[in-house]
């Protein structure tokens, strides 16, 4: 799969929201065609918190990858050319925060286009949260109080908004802004990912059974069209008991 410009959207979860939970982390370092893959943290969103970091080595363990991480607020970055270091990374992984804040230093520091770059020649982005938000045209965020649409990196032509099951007024907001003209795009729960190759959404994963992701858009007749999208559960199926 080197070649194929692929993007995991996580709705929620990962290391950092599903303690004992490794599905949507593992389906990830299984998009890979080496059998340790490179994966380099991108904690940008939450201001490089150590905490966050720390958290990464322990869930993404040298004994089946090379975890790394690149640090934007901090003396040492992680490596010694942070934009060479995200070309020869197999996957890209960014954590949760300010999606805001996130765009402001990757503009800042050149980082928009080397992420481009790297997912045009086939490295695996993913993220979640903020991390998730990122890729797309528009977002919806809610770090920093009511939920406010952000232009994102737009490499996926489309809008998204995540934690969609869990804060009230995501929802509502984002058919209003879907009414006001935003592209059409995705919403996913916690516990749910989108897999897009190229532009093309061509799956969905959960780690929870009966997490869900929904199409939305603007319909001619002005009203917003929720579709809920089938999905893949990763986890073992519940055992039926005998009657």
């Amino acid at each position: 799969m080197g070649e194929q410009r692929q993007i995991v959207a996580f709705g929620g979860g990962g290391f950092s929201m599903e303690k004992d939970n490794t599905l949507l982390d593992d389906y990830v370092l299984g998009l890979s065609s080496q059998e340790r893959p490179r994966v380099c943290f991108l904690p940008t969103a939450s201001g490089d918190a150590d905490h966050y970091i720390v958290r990464f080595y322990r869930a993404f363990d040298a004994a089946r990858c090379e975890p790394s991480h690149v640090s934007l607020f901090r003396r040492d970055g992680g490596a010694a050319d942070i934009h060479q270091h995200i070309f020869a990374s197999d996957i890209v992984y960014v954590g949760g925060g300010s999606v805001l804040s996130l765009l402001g230093a990757w503009r800042a520091h050149g980082l928009d286009t080397t992420l481009r770059l790297a997912w045009e020649q086939g490295t695996v982005m993913c993220g979640v949260s903020a991390g998730s938000l990122c890729w797309f045209r528009n977002a919806l965020s809610a770090f920093h109080g009511e939920p406010q649409l952000v232009d994102g990196l737009g490499l996926l032509p489309f809008s998204n908004c995540v934690h969609f099951d869990c804060e009230r007024d995501r929802e509502g907001a984002f058919r209003r802004h879907l009414l006001d003209g935003m592209v059409a795009g995705y919403a996913a729960e916690d516990g749910a990912a989108l897999h897009f190759t190229g532009e093309r959404l061509t799956g969905v994963v959960t780690s929870r059974p009966g997490a869900r992701a929904y199409r939305m858009r603007r319909t001619d007749a002005g009203r917003v069209d929720r579709r809920a999208l089938p999905a893949k559960y990763l986890g073992m199926p519940a055992l039926r008991l005998a009657a």
